[in-house]
């Protein structure tokens, strides 16, 4: 079966930027299954979606000519109801054989479970690839995920956009086919302004560099790495480190087909603005590159990536530079104006502006979250007259004309107000830091303070979205509450504070009082419990994403440690149990131990009685329980739990011997108890940690 390239390409008017990677992978996902289902043979090899902001392509080394042979087999009725007493065709075998279109006789026969039945099997030649490939193609376009398809022209299809050309290609062949109101062809068509003429494609293996030589790289991680080379050239050039991140990056490389960096500047005054606003309006209105100096401060240089190579550079620049500088005077504008009011004079109007109906103004907001922060401070070695400044100022730049103009500003402007105002650094800091973590990846904050504002942040928005019944459902998270409970937990973790997060929780939920329950009169506080549990939740998929099993988390989980750093200590601690080569057998024995207690009837003796002991193995594994709960008495107080589960699996020759050797549920009650006592201890002591039961399959 002969082997050929297969290039299929769909030339559009410009697709949406932060659609097109998806469009693409969805249409080349969409041809490989198209062409799986059918059986064709194809050899993949390292092709991926090809695209660029005006065409989807989807690139194959090789794909078989037709498909192999369709063998087929159908089931008829069993022998009892296909055939009479005198073994003629019934009326349900004879209709079998005439949808088959065979004569009764010339079907085969196999047996399964339920006895021998009459089969049909059939062979019939593969279908030519080309005849399939329009049906594929059409099948690839019409899952792809397009919310708001287009229409243009007098007709029915739609697409993402208008649709100008299609190539349909294998091996050297146009495979005929009408798509969108196509024809295919062999003919693509080069860059807008620099080819705006079509490109003869002779086979697939000539796309890309065909369209290379008509001014188009096709390929996205080809533009990728163009634009990052260009880049890093024109920001040494500038002396200076360009400012890459992935978004702005991943949006440049789906904007342009040919790109050509473009080194630009703007007038030094504008970086007394913070430079935070300057960087926005840049990467996220513009699409620029910022220039930064060694120490990562923004310099008066940025660059521009054109769609083009221009005989003039200059005056591209110029272009660029023209369209920036309006918005850096707006921000300079906001930002002097802001300056001339005051970051404590801003904080007057958080009292007319309205934080939630049931929960008050912003300003009622910032007195709760101080009076949480200055009784948090002192727990973590923090000033508490600083906790409660940095709080009290904290949302005033709401009230800025820079943040109203850059909301993703919010505490970054206010620190550079709070510096300007002659504040404490660390307050000022803490303002900015208090937003951390910003989202999944981004870090907690740095400094003491700033953790404290944080946490006494986000405890005041749980309680409150909690009290005022905006607990998320599906994906309804009006109050943002899941990413503010992993973004409490994920501070007080990383920054070893060993706080009791159900006090935390209680003093919140009593700051937030009791709010108005359904249409009466009738009030009650936040669940503080149901708050922790939430947490809680939100902590399988921050440990999952750690590498952490579900069965230790599970461990961990159900002893509901008061504190979320002791919570991930025991996480670590279990994780180390798990490697050795005792857990399992002890994981076992304390399952078998809760199974036995569930099951005792009356009451269990407080202490094991040794005058009670009958059996060595009893005596010996309650002299090692004695031993061990003596040994780890100072690790538990202590909470180094690894050096108390290491003690604890030293336990497993007397366990083993025990459960091997004695008989619980023996005739003689006070024996029996006894022994129950002896389990419930042992039991007591192996679930200090976690409950390891879990960790058994």
């Amino acid at each position: 079966m002969s082997m050929k390239p297969l290039l299929v390409e769909l030339g559009v008017e410009e697709l949406p930027v932060k659609a097109l990677p998806g469009l693409a992978q969805a249409f080349f996902d969409g041809v490989v299954d198209g062409l799986a289902r059918r059986g064709i043979a194809f050899e993949r090899g390292d092709a991926k979606p090809l695209s660029t902001p005006r065409r989807l392509a989807v690139l194959l080394p090789g794909v078989a000519s037709e498909q192999p042979e369709q063998h087929s087999e159908v089931l008829g009725p069993y022998l009892n109801i296909a055939l009479d007493a005198d073994g003629k065709p019934t009326k349900a075998l004879a209709g079998f054989a005439a949808k088959a279109g065979i004569e009764w006789t010339q079907l085969e026969r196999t047996t399964d479970a339920k006895g021998e039945r009459f089969v049909h099997r059939s062979v019939k030649p593969g279908a030519a690839t080309a005849a399939l490939l329009p049906e594929i193609v059409a099948e690839a376009i019409a899952a792809m995920p397009i919310p708001k398809p287009m229409r243009w022209g007098a007709h029915e299809y739609a697409f993402a956009r208008p649709v100008h050309w299609l190539v349909l290609l294998h091996g050297k062949d146009v495979v005929a086919a009408e798509l969108l109101g196509l024809t295919s062809d062999r003919m693509s068509r080069g860059h807008r302004f620099l080819h705006d003429k079509q490109v003869w494609l002779s086979s697939p293996e000539d796309y890309v560099a065909s369209l290379q030589a008509a001014f188009v790289v096709v390929d996205p991680d080809a533009r990728r790495e163009r634009i990052v080379r260009e880049v890093n050239a024109a920001a040494e050039q500038a002396g200076g480190v360009a400012r890459i991140t992935e978004d702005n990056l991943e949006q440049v490389v789906n904007l342009v087909e040919w790109p050509s960096a473009v080194l630009c500047s703007f007038e030094r005054e504008f970086l007394a603005v913070p430079q935070e606003a300057l960087i926005e309006t840049m990467e996220i209105n513009q699409k620029f590159f910022p220039v930064l100096d060694a120490e990562g401060k923004l310099t008066e240089k940025f660059i521009g990536i054109a769609n083009i190579e221009s005989r003039d550079v200059a005056e591209v620049a110029k272009g660029y530079e023209r369209v920036i500088r309006p918005r850096f005077s707006d921000a300079k504008f906001f930002f002097d104006e802001d300056l001339k009011q005051g970051l404590e004079a801003m904080g007057q109007g958080l009292s007319t502006v309205t934080y939630q109906a049931k929960l008050g103004t912003v300003a009622d907001k910032v007195q709760r979250v101080a009076a949480l922060a200055q009784a948090i401070a002192p727990q973590v070695g923090v000033d508490a007259g600083k906790a409660r400044r940095a709080a009290e100022l904290a949302k005033n730049d709401l009230q800025s004309r820079m943040v109203g103009e850059f909301p993703e500003l919010q505490g970054i402007a206010g620190r550079h107000y709070a510096i300007a105002a002659a504040e404490d650094a660390e307050v000022a800091l803490a303002i900015d830091e208090a937003y951390q973590p910003r989202f999944a990846a981004d870090d907690i904050a740095t400094s003491a303070l700033g953790k404290v504002l944080a946490i006494a942040e986000r405890l005041d928005t749980l309680a409150g979205g909690f009290a005022a019944g905006l607990k998320p459902t599906g994906n309804k998270d009006p109050f943002a509450l899941r990413r503010n409970a992993l973004g409490l937990a994920r501070t007080i973790i990383e920054s070893g504070f060993d706080l009791s997060i159900n006090d935390l929780l209680s003093n919140a939920v009593e700051a937030i009082g009791p709010l108005p329950v359904g249409k009466g009169d009738e009030k009650a506080y936040a669940d503080r419990g149901e708050l922790y549990d939430f947490i809680i939740d939100r902590l399988k998929g921050y440990y999952a994403d750690k590498g952490v099993p579900a069965t230790h988390f599970n461990a961990v989980a159900e002893l509901k440690p008061a504190s979320l750093y002791d919570f991930d200590r025991r996480i670590d601690a279990i994780g180390t149990f798990a490697q050795l080569p005792e857990a399992e057998a002890l994981a076992a024995a304390n399952k078998r131990i809760r199974n036995i207690l569930r099951k005792a009837e009356g009451e269990i003796p407080a202490a094991v009685d040794a005058s009670l002991l009958r059996e060595a193995a009893e005596s010996e594994l309650a002299e090692a329980v004695a031993a061990a709960i003596a040994d780890t008495d100072a690790s538990l107080a202590g909470k180094d739990y690894v050096s108390a589960l290491g003690r604890l699996a030293r336990l497993r020759p007397q366990v083993d011997a025990f459960f091997d050797k004695v008989m619980v549920n023996v005739d003689e009650p006070a024996v029996r108890n006894n022994r129950l006592a002896l389990l419930r201890t042992l039991g007591e002591r192996l679930g200090s940690v976690a409950a390891i039961e879990h960790l058994s399959n």
